[in-house]
């Protein structure tokens, strides 16, 4: 059975976010995914929702066949404990390849680091972003109070 981690932020569930995961679920048989600490999330705005309803949201889809919370100090601990074939990174994220594996040899932790695909809006409007979803709501509510 090839094992497969995902992981991510989750703050707002959208297409792309599910996209990641179903493709991430196609690399193996099993699906689990981590979802990043409020605390730990550093490379952009920390997410608005607590680290558990992120983790919940993420555990209701279908793809998905095991959700948890990310460590608290070492994001690897928790690839350690579940010894994955594979660490699935979204198409955009900005994590460095090379620098994971390179982690991942000096844990003696065998699994490849693969790419999810990108994908495309399919229709006019639709948005596969987190910014750019509370991007529009800023700029819808904008309108409203003024």
């Amino acid at each position: 059975m090839t094992h497969v981690i995902a992981q991510g932020t989750f703050d707002i569930l959208h297409p792309g976010h599910v996209h990641y995961l179903r493709d991430a679920a196609d690399m193996g048989d099993r699906l689990t995914v981590i979802v990043a600490r409020r605390e730990n999330v550093t490379h952009k705005e920390p997410p608005i929702l607590p680290n558990r309803q992120r983790r919940d949201m993420v555990a209701a889809l279908d793809a998905v066949d095991d959700a948890r919370i990310g460590h608290p100090e070492d994001i690897f601990a928790p690839i350690e404990e579940l010894d994955p074939d594979v660490i699935a990174l979204g198409h955009d994220q900005h994590h460095d390849d090379a620098a994971i594996e390179a982690e991942l040899s000096r844990r003696g932790i065998d699994c490849v680091v693969r790419r999810a695909s990108g994908r495309e809006p399919e229709y006019e409007g639709e948005l596969l972003s987190t910014g750019r979803i509370i991007d529009r709501i800023l700029e819808e509510r904008g309108k409203w109070s003024q």
